[in-house]
């Protein structure tokens, strides 16, 4: 049996922005992980889920042996990652074989609501990771972030990728996407091998940073579930006759994010100004695209650390989800949790999930 497991992320800044290529975002990778276990079959594959139900979803081979064909064909992230990994042993020549995957996930509470934690990177980079190591593929870190997000655009074509940098690398980091569009193309012209190493990842960086060690990082769930891509997209519909402000808006995320970068090398006690001034984006955002990113509870969650002496924002795109809270030396956490508990916002005990590995250039 093969066992991957890939944590989940937290975005701290650049939310929104990020989508955009080129665009830099703050994340950092969490000690709750989804885990895959990988164990080889004979007849076909199977896939255990609790998001299948209790049945597992069954796939075969086409009579090529190397397409997949798949019982009901969900169209997501487990068999996006299988097809995309696929594709690249069928170019190198390695023969097909079968095999079952059990996925288990702590990015979920237990009733299955997820918490914003970036389940579906995740399982992604966890699968990939399994595949990898099965075929012997001997992937890079960097390689297997890469086929994470050509994976990753066949279901989400605007995904930044930010959350499967954060899986794949851990720790704190600066993330910078790629044109998405672009490897889409060539990877639909040229295949997987090639891509991988294709100037159209021109852009698109990760970068380690120093975590902010006399600051304390907390993290409040509001209970509501949100979808970020359907959040990712009306932000970037078609009512933006404010055009002009959305690029304001990328412009200052950009900004923001090189000063929160510089406060995290340089000046701690600044990192608190820096989370409040991406507050601040988002809720100028909020206001331009007419999209409620910032819900009344993570008003509340936010709105309470700034009583006791802390800087919050929400986390990733909104709309529900988490909210993060940096708190310092004279701040007063245990009031400030109580305050949460007080307006059914649970906290959520995290931690940094270590950085692993080198970064290889893109």
């Amino acid at each position: 049996m093969i066992e991957t497991r890939a944590p989940g992320k937290l975005f701290i800044a650049g939310e929104y922005a990020v989508v955009e290529a080129g665009q830099p975002a703050v994340l950092v990778a969490v000690n709750r992980y989804l885990t895959v276990r990988l164990t080889e079959s004979s007849d076909a594959g199977r896939v255990h889920s609790e998001e299948y139900g209790r049945a597992p979803l069954v796939w075969m081979r086409d009579d090529s042996g190397e397409g997949i064909v798949i019982e009901h064909q969900p169209y997501d992230y487990v068999f996006a990652a299988i097809s995309v990994v696929e594709r690249l042993r069928s170019e190198l020549g390695l023969a097909p074989r079968y095999f079952d995957l059990r996925i288990g996930s702590e990015l979920d509470d237990a009733s299955g609501r997820k918490f914003g934690l970036g389940s579906s990177a995740a399982v992604t980079v966890a699968v990939i990771s399994a595949l990898d190591e099965f075929y012997g593929l001997s992937l890079t870190r960097t390689e297997r972030f890469k086929l994470a997000m050509l994976a990753t655009i066949e279901v989400a074509p605007k995904a930044s990728g930010g959350d499967l940098a954060a899986s794949t690398f851990g720790g704190w980091i600066r993330y910078t996407s790629p044109d998405r569009g672009a490897l889409h193309a060539h990877l639909a012209v040229h295949g997987v091998a090639a891509t991988l190493t294709a100037t159209e990842w021109a852009g698109c960086g990760v970068t380690r940073l120093a975590p902010p060690g006399s600051l304390e990082l907390l993290v409040g769930w509001t209970g509501s579930p949100a979808s970020t891509e359907r959040l990712v997209e009306r932000v970037r519909g078609p009512h933006l006759d404010a055009h002009e402000r959305y690029e304001a808006f990328v412009d200052d995320s950009r900004a923001l994010v090189d000063r929160l970068t510089a406060s995290l090398r340089d000046d701690e006690r600044s990192v608190p100004d820096a989370i409040r001034g991406a507050r601040a984006l988002l809720q100028g955002l909020g206001s331009i695209s007419g999209i409620r990113i910032e819900t009344e509870k993570l008003s509340a969650l936010c709105d309470i650390a700034e009583r006791h002496g802390a800087a919050g924002k929400p986390s990733g795109a909104g709309g529900g989800d988490c909210g993060i809270v940096f708190a310092g030396p004279d701040s007063d956490p245990a009031g400030l949790l109580r305050e949460w508990e007080a307006h059914d916002i649970r906290r959520l005990s995290l931690s940094v999930h270590p950085a692993s590995g080198g970064i290889d250039a893109f």
